[in-house]
């Protein structure tokens, strides 16, 4: 085992001793625009775990628009569908027969979770900045900095040279903050508003506050949102007039946006969101912008800067926009660009996942949308899992640290859902989870009923395990949970329909040919998930008899197979087609 975590470290230590370039060409670690963000997919990304921001760029009118990382609709609730272990041999039998139709009729009606759609994560505001006699800008630039987390857009207008900073400071993780500064004095004026998509809110702003309470939907989540509006200069002014803060004067403008909801726990509602938020602005107030800024670059870069990676750029391609970059890299593959896309993985990471917030979403923690795609939740058939491949390989432990809290909760929930779905001990995760740690099969049986999403996840503490060694972290933290979720396929595997092996049923190739027997993913995760509870226990010097259980178990499990076409069976049967055209593909 300590041969095998040297080697993963050693993986690290070679991208960190991974010269730079010498002449200096490359290695870029910027990425910029001339041109403002017309979609929110162009937009800039910001975050530090809690809040999230899509920065615009624009010139006269800029748009911020932020999340809370809490932000859901829902409330605590139980998805377990009662009796749906009464429909389970029914379901396993029309599974053994081949009749895939019957099977996913009857899980439909009874063993899909109560209700069978996920919550959805919710965008929580937008701050437009309108900025006087910015008409005709010159010089325009927008870029972030993704080795200090720092977001520019700078341009001229009028003989005046404006540049915007936004960044989202991890010392302060409930706060934005948005500065717009001149090199005229008192040539910053213009105006703030803040807005909401949430129809059910009230504005209470006063001063040079901006304020909105609001609620999602009916009998869900309520949130507060406060944007603190100060300004610098001999003449500068700011007063609230109508919905929005006027401002006239100023040598600079500074935006502090902070959001806050009633979400407790993922059981829980409770407390005052207005209370928290003003709370927490008026925390960040108490720190200069300067200081604010030097702590969040010290902050950001301490983790971003562990690994560099340099890759000989093609020509000047290096010397582009991104965008361009991007379009010319699809017809020339460019290496630096490789390696920009490599660290902006990184740097995304880094600006959802932070220990004390919530794992990344499908959209890591940035959404803008009521109805997002897929409910923006966390997929667990691979999305989640892909969204935290960087952290232990590229030295971004910590930031698998807002997962494992989420893992503590679904053992929880799934033990549930183990229970009143299968009959069983342990835990078992599906395809999906939300803010409230729903476990059953969600969507439809041919999406929903598949049973190693916890056993996946779980693996994530392993390999935390293996770059850290951290026994105390493995006994108390990985090896309850790794253990319970084993537990969940020691009393639900069956024998396959040929009477030969120890499968997985009912469940499916992820979101692919319908409910079988022991899909190929299914049986390579349950494989290493035992041998990992086996190596772990021995770590550990613990429970040997459940240790020989998962052993005897793991030499009953359905092997790989290579099939007619030479290749790994994606099942049991060796019925792959080279001519599907499944959009997983």
């Amino acid at each position: 085992m300590k041969t095998k975590a040297i080697a993963l470290l050693a993986a690290v230590a070679a991208l960190q001793s991974f010269p730079a370039l010498a002449d200096g060409k490359g290695c870029s670690t910027l990425m910029w625009y001339d041109a403002p963000a017309k979609a929110w997919t162009d937009a800039l990304p910001i975050g530090n775990g809690q809040m999230g921001a899509m920065l615009f760029g624009g010139v006269e009118d800029e748009r911020i628009q932020f999340n809370e990382y809490t932000l859901w609709t829902g409330r605590p609730h139980s998805y377990a569908h009662k009796g749906a272990a009464e429909s389970l041999s029914e379901i396993r039998r029309f599974v053994a027969e081949g009749k895939k139709r019957e099977a996913a009729n009857l899980a439909n009606r009874t063993f899909l979770a109560n209700p069978p759609l996920e919550a959805a994560y919710q965008p929580c505001g937008d701050v437009f900045v309108r900025l006087a006699g910015a008409k005709d800008a010159k010089e325009y630039r927008r870029e972030l900095d993704l080795a200090t987390g720092l977001a520019k857009s700078s341009f001229s207008a009028n003989g005046v040279r404006f540049v915007r900073e936004t960044f989202a400071p991890y010392k302060a993780p409930a706060l934005i903050v948005h500065r717009i500064s001149a090199d005229r004095p008192g040539a910053v004026g213009g105006t703030v508003l803040l807005t909401t998509k949430h129809a059910k809110h009230k504005r209470v702003s006063s001063g040079t506050t901006l304020a909105i309470d609001g609620t999602v939907g009916e009998n869900g989540m309520s949130f507060a949102i406060r944007v603190a509006v100060s300004v610098a200069g001999a003449n500068a002014k700011a007063a609230l007039s109508g919905e929005a803060i006027e401002v006239s004067g100023a040598d600079s403008v500074e935006i502090r946006i902070t959001a806050a909801t009633n979400a407790k726990s993922w059981k829980e509602l409770a407390g005052d969101p207005a209370a928290k938020a003003a709370s927490a602005l008026a925390a960040a107030e108490k720190t200069p912008y300067d200081d604010l800024r030097k702590e969040h670059v010290a902050a950001h870069s301490a983790l971003f800067g562990r690994v560099t990676l340099a890759l000989p750029p093609r020509g000047d391609a290096w010397k582009l926009p991104t965008d361009v970059r991007l379009a010319k890299n699809l017809a020339e593959p460019d290496p630096d660009f490789a390696a920009l896309v490599f660290q902006y993985g990184r740097y995304l990471l880094i600006a959802c996942s932070r220990p004390g917030g919530q794992p990344a979403t499908l959209q890591g923690i940035w959404n803008d949308s009521l109805k997002p795609p897929w409910q923006c939740n966390y997929t667990c058939n691979i999305n989640t899992q892909m969204n935290y491949w960087p952290a232990e390989v590229t030295a971004l432990s910590e930031c698998h640290e807002a997962l494992f809290p989420a893992l503590r909760e679904l053992m929880e929930s799934g033990r549930e859902t183990a229970k009143v779905h299968y009959g069983a001990r342990g835990w078992v995760l599906h395809h999906n989870f939300d803010f409230w740690r729903g476990t059953p099969p969600f969507d439809g049986a041919a999406w929903g009923v598949w049973q190693t999403g916890g056993a996946w996840l779980a693996l994530y503490l392993w390999e935390h395990y293996l770059y850290g060694l951290d026994r105390k972290f493995l006994a108390e933290t990985a090896w309850p949970i790794m253990k319970d979720a084993a537990l969940f396929f020691c009393d639900t595997l069956v024998v396959d329909a040929k009477g030969k092996y120890l499968v997985t049923s009912p469940s499916s190739s992820p979101e692919h040919g319908g409910l079988v027997e022991g899909p190929t993913m299914d049986m390579q995760i349950v494989r290493e998930l035992f041998d990992a509870c086996i190596e772990a226990a021995d770590v550990l010097k613990a429970d040997a008899k459940f240790a020989a259980e998962l052993k005897a178990k793991v030499k009953r499990l359905a092997p790989n197979k290579i099939g007619k076409h030479g290749q790994l069976q994606e099942w049991m049967d060796d019925i792959d087609n080279p001519k599907d055209q499944h959009r997983h593909f």
